[in-house]
């Protein structure tokens, strides 16, 4: 870059420098254009069945009654779990939970009809497989509602015949559970919105760390910086976070607008959030590449944190309670930051105000990093000017 520029000028042709290497290497093109948008069609695709249905399941009856009968009818009649098999047994059924043929086990127990038309309290019971959490969840979630109303159906048709209805009396305290935010229970509106992001910031931090180290390796970061380094800087950046901010864009207008039930909140608010979020990405990248000053070490780094962020965000499993080191690297996260505010906006329908700290956290995070980075970046540049 010729001496004398401005910060405008500098980030101009810092720019078309780096739109120039992505003409010139196709791989690095691909990087940035059709491998996060194949990866996205591939997520659609995967997840486009959204709740999980007929999930296997094994029935014990040890009554062999009208009523047990019914009763099974009315679980395999339960959209989210199909009776697989009717052991004779409680040790069959749990042989074929450890094959994985089923994920559930439901055991009605001998006397059920008797002690029910009795007017007893009789349990059924469910075991579900936790190992794979969410499909034993589902099953057992889809069990208890099952036996619930064919529970209710009986003390009315049978149970009423046999006490008399003025015998009948309902728990003295019931809990009446809404499910907010997701009423569908659909596990595509709970995992795409969090796959996404987590995707695309790895491909991001991955492609601008790679686009840094590149300088450094080649020796290129004296003429490249020159006399307006951080406009340089920022516009070799710039590329990466306005192409997958608008990635993000696009996954967060077809999770609102074509499977979801629209936007809850504020649409420009998590438009805001995606060079927010993609920047303060990108600026663990810097940092990273000019810490280490190798690029695979650097690109490593950005696979241990960015690349892990979603199983430490709190989205997926909580970190309340969880050690102090986990609870400090859940915030030091971008992704972090960014479901919050997802969450809010997308789903929650939380007032702008709410999120505005989230906001702050992800500027901040990009003030910080990218500050530091590039200090860094520019003390490696006047080294290797003096070698």
């Amino acid at each position: 870059m010729a001496a004398g520029l401005t910060s405008a000028h500098a980030f101009a042709a810092s720019l078309r420098r780096e739109l120039q290497h992505w003409r010139s290497d196709r791989w690095e093109l691909a990087l940035v254009t059709v491998l996060p948008l194949l990866l996205m069609a591939l997520m659609m695709w995967l997840f486009s069945g959204s709740v999980l249905r007929q999930v296997p399941i094994a029935l014990v009856d040890l009554d062999h009654s009208p009523i047990s009968r019914g009763l099974a009818r009315a679980i395999d009649d339960s959209p989210g779990v199909r009776v697989a098999s009717q052991p004779a047994s409680l040790q069959q059924a749990q042989a074929q939970l450890r094959a994985l043929e089923v994920f559930a086990i439901v055991l009605v127990p001998r006397d059920l009809s008797r002690r029910a038309l009795r007017g007893e309290t009789v349990p059924v019971y469910a075991f579900y497989n936790a190992t794979y959490m969410a499909t034993g969840q589902s099953a057992g979630r889809d069990i208890g509602d099952a036996v619930s109303a064919y529970n209710a159906r009986m003390l009315k048709q049978q149970i009423a015949l046999q006490v008399g209805p003025a015998k009948l009396r309902g728990p003295p305290v019931t809990v009446q559970a809404t499910v907010l935010s997701n009423p569908a229970r659909s596990y595509e509106l709970f995992l795409l919105p969090l796959i996404f992001p987590a995707m695309l910031s790895l491909l991001a931090a991955l492609a601008a760390g790679a686009a840094l180290g590149r300088e450094q390796r080649d020796g290129l970061l004296g003429g490249w910086l020159q006399q307006r380094p951080w406009a340089a800087m920022a516009g070799k950046l710039f590329p990466y976070v306005a192409l997958f901010s608008l990635y993000g864009a696009f996954g967060v207008l077809y999770l609102a607008y074509v499977r979801g039930d629209g936007m809850a909140g504020s649409l420009w608010l998590m438009l805001l959030a995606q060079p927010l979020f993609y920047l303060a990405c990108c600026s663990f990248a810097l940092l990273f590449i000019a810490v280490t000053r190798d690029t695979c070490t650097g690109l490593s780094a950005v696979g241990l944190t960015i690349g892990t962020a979603l199983a430490f965000s709190g989205a997926t499993f909580p970190v309340i309670e969880a050690p102090l080191f986990t609870r400090v690297w859940n915030m030091l996260l971008p992704l972090t930051a960014y479901v919050q505010v997802q969450m809010q906006q997308l789903f929650m329908g939380a007032s702008w105000q709410v999120s505005l700290r989230p906001l702050a956290v992800l500027l901040l995070m990009s003030v910080v990093a990218g500050g530091l980075g590039a200090c860094l970046l520019l003390r490696a540049a006047r080294q290797q000017a003096r070698a």
